[in-house]
């Protein structure tokens, strides 16, 4: 009579862990950037904030060590044991792989027998410093989600600096100190993450819990504490996430230093195990680092839920009509309003501050196409067409043109049939206003001269001063290109409900 009952237990257990692998606690969902809904009018878009699933970042990093022959095995060498000076067993050859430690060691799979890692050569140079800097890059800005957790196959070094960069590695400042003793190694008061407070938890600080030289059995790793920094808001359990949303949205500096490019390690003195280094055994003395942790995802300013990995670098596959590989400034065309990062609030879907459509220019498009229409002056129709898009042919009455749209809008998305305009009111166009204060206004900070042209502020160009003026031969991206393109501007339902501009705008010019 149990079995069926611990069936449905064992279901219903296995639900809620598929459930909980599918939201991860540390950070939230915000998985879906858009979805259907069901307005008044129809089926409609509902844009949300949204953001990648975290993930092991290790997979997708370049590792480069200061100085490039830090490495042991070339030549080979024998090392010691750092707490037994006479068991000197162990040798690194790079030219055999099984005796080989190379950096990529650092981030293969664990759980193998032996351990891997990478090892540096030893501090045969004494007193001179071993100085090692390792640095991780993405070539691409991500988010850090979970703890960094390094594990050392020596002794865990005496002290150590986890810096970071926002900028690709061209700037960089610490993370946290790490030292046996913080007073004498950097002039800090010892702290623990701990200790931080709401009011400090930006604060660099050096800890001394993670540098205890000898190798016991589960003292071999050094962190660096994130998510003891976010239950300062969202509570012990991570709990609370609206309040740890809405510092990260208020708080510029909160979201930056969990933001980064790059990381470098700073080993600046390995384990010794003692007060005085033994200078007739120094083989005992070097690093080696078994695994790095670094769980975090691509940063897409809430404005997409995939980033991929392709030909090398990471990119987000953005949504909201923005672009670039943080999503950080609006696709062509789409600077109807200023870009904007979204926003986690209100929970549980944000807000997704998506680019719009600059209207104007559509309007524009539509206007001028008639000055492009075709003819055969034997019907008693006139067939008319824009000669740079291609579309099919529309039979309008003589001295009248259809009203055109961009390849690529679908006219039953906009709830409307093509129209036929008079061509006089197309043809006046070129000579009427192109530009004012009201419903043509210039684009990007220019100034509308005598309702004829814009004059654009340097670096843009167009009617509208709408594009990026290109430099030099090179192509441009989607948002630079030289050329002006109105093909696919996702307009839909809006611009119908907006369609009465058209005729206002006619009337206007003329």
């Amino acid at each position: 009579m149990l079995w069926p009952l611990l069936f449905t237990l064992q279901a219903s257990c296995s639900s809620v862990a598929r459930a909980m692998q599918h939201y991860p606690a540390a950070w939230g969902h915000y998985d879906v950037c858009k979805s259907q809904i069901y307005t008044e009018e129809g089926l409609a878009w509902d844009y949300m904030a949204c953001q990648p699933e975290a993930t092991d970042m290790t997979k997708y990093l370049r590792v480069t060590l200061d100085p490039p022959n830090i490495t042991c095995g070339d030549p080979p060498e024998t090392y010691c044991a750092l707490e037994n000076p006479y068991m000197c067993n162990n040798e690194c050859d790079a030219t055999t792989e099984e005796l080989a430690h190379p950096p990529e060691l650092m981030f293969d799979f664990e759980g193998r027998n032996p351990t891997t890692f990478w090892q540096s050569t030893s501090w045969k140079k004494y007193p001179k410093p071993l100085h090692v800097n390792i640095t991780l890059s993405w070539n691409k800005t991500i988010e850090l989600t979970d703890d960094i957790i390094l594990t050392f196959e020596s002794g865990r070094p005496e002290q150590m600096v986890l810096e970071k960069s926002l900028d690709y590695g061209r700037t960089w400042t610490p993370y946290q100190f790490y030292a046996t003793d913080c007073l004498d190694a950097f002039t800090m008061e010892p702290k623990t993450a701990k200790e931080l407070t709401q009011r400090t938890l930006l604060d660099i600080i050096c800890t001394e819990d993670y540098s205890r030289g000898y190798v016991w059995k589960n003292d071999k790793t050094v962190r660096f504490e994130i998510k003891d920094r976010f239950a300062l808001f969202a509570g012990p359990r991570l709990h609370n996430m609206a309040s740890l949303y809405g510092q990260l949205d208020t708080t510029k500096n909160l979201r930056d230093f969990f933001t980064i490019t790059d990381l470098r390690i700073r080993l600046l003195k390995p384990a010794t195990g003692a007060t005085m280094v033994d200078e007739n055994n120094l083989s005992r003395y070097f690093y080696a680092i078994s695994d790095i942790k670094v769980q975090g995802r691509c940063k897409c300013n809430l404005h997409a839920n995939s980033c991929v990995f392709d030909k090398g670098k990471l990119g987000c596959e953005c949504e909201h009509n923005t672009t670039g590989a943080d999503c950080s400034r609006c696709k062509k065309h789409y600077h109807g309003r200023a870009w904007s990062v979204g926003s986690y609030l209100p929970i549980p879907k944000g807000t997704a501050n998506i680019c719009e459509y600059i209207v104007a220019l559509f309007i524009m498009q539509i206007l001028i196409s008639c000055k492009d229409f075709q003819h055969t002056a034997a019907s008693s129709k006139q067939m008319c067409r824009t000669g740079n898009t291609g579309q099919d042919v529309v039979a309008c009455a003589l001295g009248t043109c259809p009203l055109m749209f961009p390849s690529g809008v679908s006219l039953g998305d906009l709830l409307i049939t093509p129209s036929c305009l008079l061509c006089p009111f197309c043809l006046v166009f070129s000579a009427a206003r192109v530009c004012d204060n009201a419903m043509l206004r210039c684009q990007n900070g220019g100034t509308c001269h005598h309702h004829q042209r814009c004059h654009c502020p340097p670096g843009f160009t167009g009617i509208l001063c709408e594009r990026v003026h290109c430099q030099g031969s090179g192509e441009c991206d989607d948002q630079l290109s030289g050329q002006a393109s109105f093909s696919h501007p996702p307009v839909g339902r809006w611009l119908a409900r907006n369609l009465v501009v058209i005729p206002l705008l006619i009337v206007f010019l003329c």
